[in-house]
């Protein structure tokens, strides 16, 4: 599946939703799935520069894809995390490289999570772009 395909997929999911209360704890909901990030990950190196919360994500290459795993301080960052997890994680480095910032206006995050919360999104996208690169 593409960006493109997850990020509609995404998208469907959080318009079944009529107002923001609703998408808002769907998000958190989404947060409760992410998979416990151990303790020896939450180091300077995976923390997520732009976000109001604590933020960690970590990467691991395998066969050419990269695979990622977070977690975070605040519950609807988590659903956020997972959210860019679904989309992100699994593909190749270069799909990852390519990836436009506009993506995170394309979800219509915009309307249920603050300003900051959107900078954090941004920033997280920017750590794997960096892991990317690397």
């Amino acid at each position: 599946m593409s960006i493109e395909e997850k990020v509609e997929s995404i998208k469907e999911d959080l318009d079944f939703f009529e107002d923001e209360l609703q998408k808002y704890e769907y998000i958190i909901d989404l947060g409760k799935k992410l998979e416990p990030l151990e303790d020896e990950y939450k180091t300077p190196s995976n923390i997520v520069h732009g976000c109001t919360s604590q933020v960690w994500l970590v990467c691991e290459e395998r066969d050419g894809k990269l695979y990622f795993k977070g977690t975070s301080d605040a519950i609807i960052v988590k659903g956020l995390i997972y959210i860019i997890l679904e989309i992100f994680s699994g593909l190749e480095k270069q799909t990852l490289k390519e990836v436009d910032m506009d993506i995170v206006y394309e979800l219509g995050l915009s309307e249920v999570i603050t300003p900051n919360r959107q900078s954090g999104v941004i920033g997280m996208i920017k750590k794997i772009k960096e892991y990317a690169n690397s």
